[in-house]
């Protein structure tokens, strides 16, 4: 599932951290970032990705 959700997080930020945290605080965060960049939105997502793995 994670290379399913790193996938996503490149190709569409949101989905990689909806699919990882759901509608959360994290997710608004990313959609906001996605629209002021795409390079931030997808280090933030990658970002929460790894950080949830690690639990």
């Amino acid at each position: 599932m994670n290379i399913i959700r790193l996938i996503a997080a490149v190709f569409l930020p949101p989905l990689g951290v909806f699919l990882t945290v759901g509608f959360g605080g994290a997710f608004w965060l990313n959609i906001l970032l996605t629209l002021l960049g795409i390079i931030p939105g997808i280090v933030h997502a990658v970002w929460i990705i790894a950080k949830n793995d690690q639990n």
